[in-house]
């Protein structure tokens, strides 16, 4: 029990008068909660107020259970040098965004990170490559500021040079003349060498995404290689090589960082079959992980009942994980360029819009026991203000309106999670 939660606890056991209980339980998963969060009961009767002691015997202490709520800002730090103006919504300037989200109910913040972001620049997308910044350094004070703050810090390992996705998962440069067996060791003691640099600095993740959208494997080989693939019919050898990567990469997890959760990354909502088939084989292959994260765009993978079929689908097939939308949005004026699906007739493109979204996806969320996280992508995207290269070709499903600056509602109404 850390310095913060044992002052709670003598706080509440103070204020309802139990100071002479013979036996107090603390049932918690990691959260510190207000007395008002907290209920006590004592032979199935709820107390309130003060307690005669000399009757009791011992009384439990029951703390919701905890839910993750927030974004991914990994670029932050780039907007803030470049002069965005943040605003609330009212228009007031915010001073420094992670306390506001603080404030304004978020708890845990996602950072993506970039194994050589510098060479990825090669094989990054010409729109892309003002995002393609996260190394090491980067992630660790930004990593640090989020903890100063009180936050949880979930870290995104892309373990490429560039964004890793289904459609790219290219091996770093520098590993790329590498044999398998080298290549896991490398990816171990990679793993092991960040997590330690954060851990030192002040900075260690509470969850840890061991690769990015990794619904078809990883560290596939140099840009445009067809090699390593692991679909639902690829070979064994492509599937153990996968899971020999995987093990390798929570093995540093837990060695370092033995009180972070461990995610396994997919996008694959629209694709159930394929979802549990990935997640029947990383059972089987006795996959060491903690929660199954998702990432879930209604204008690529459909409307909320395409989410609400593949939750419910997870959860009958009872993997024992809890699971994270770990990446989400919604436009709140224009379309995001490839959508597929066109949701405006139920949530158009506009402040109310994305605040609808966010209201019946929360709903959703909420009716799934298992669903114990949500984090919205791209959060702090705001051009207003910006003078660099963030000013052009802006991201149109933030919470921010890149005009005015001002925060938008759904960053408002995400709290309504938890």
């Amino acid at each position: 029990m850390n310095l913060r939660k044992l002052t709670l606890l003598f706080f509440i056991m103070t204020s309802v008068g139990l100071s002479h209980a013979q036996s107090f339980y603390l049932c918690t998963q990691g959260d510190t909660r207000t007395a008002s969060q907290v209920t006590f009961s004592n032979n199935g009767s709820t107390l309130n107020g003060n307690i005669q002691t000399n009757t009791i015997d011992s009384i439990t202490m029951h703390v919701p259970a905890l839910k993750y709520v927030g974004g991914d800002i990994s670029l932050l730090p780039k907007y803030e040098e470049q002069g965005a103006q943040f605003k609330d919504k009212n228009g007031n300037a915010i001073t420094d965004l992670v306390s506001f989200v603080r404030e304004q109910g978020w708890n845990t913040i996602r950072v993506r990170l970039f194994v050589d972001p510098v060479k990825g620049q090669a094989i990054t997308d010409d729109v892309n490559k003002k995002e393609v910044v996260q190394d090491l350094d980067f992630v660790t004070t930004l990593g640090k500021r989020i903890k100063d703050a009180g936050m949880l810090f979930m870290l995104d390992f892309h373990y490429s040079d560039t964004y890793a996705d289904p459609s790219k998962q290219w091996t770093p440069q520098d590993w790329q003349s590498l044999n398998d067996d080298q290549l896991k060791t490398k990816l171990y003691e990679y793993t092991r060498d960040c997590l330690q640099q954060l851990k030192d600095n002040g900075a260690a993740p509470d969850f840890i995404q061991t690769g990015n959208e990794i619904s078809y494997g990883m560290l596939w080989g140099a840009k445009g290689t067809s090699a390593n693939r692991c679909y639902s019919t690829s070979s064994a050898d492509n599937w153990n090589r996968f899971f020999d990567l995987l093990r390798e990469a929570s093995k540093a997890c837990r060695e370092v960082c033995p009180q972070a959760k461990i995610i396994l990354h997919s996008e694959r909502v629209p694709k159930v079959n394929v979802l549990t088939d990935y997640f029947d084989r990383m059972k089987e292959a006795q996959i060491d992980f903690d929660i199954i994260g998702l990432s879930y765009y209604p204008y690529f993978h459909g409307a909320l009942s395409v989410l609400e079929n593949t939750l419910t689908t997870l959860e009958n097939k009872k993997y024992g994980k809890d699971i994270q939308i770990v990446e989400t949005g919604y436009p709140w004026k224009w379309v995001v360029p490839g959508t597929t699906t066109d949701l405006q007739s139920t949530y158009p493109y506009s402040n109310e819009g994305q605040k609808k979204y966010t209201t019946d996806l929360i709903s959703l969320l909420k009716s799934h026991p298992q669903v114990n996280g949500l984090s919205w992508w791209w959060a702090e995207a705001n051009a207003k203000g910006a003078t660099g290269n963030l000013n052009t070709d802006w991201y149109n499903a933030s919470l921010f309106d890149n005009n005015t600056g001002k925060a938008l509602d759904a960053l408002y109404e995400l709290q309504s999670f938890k």
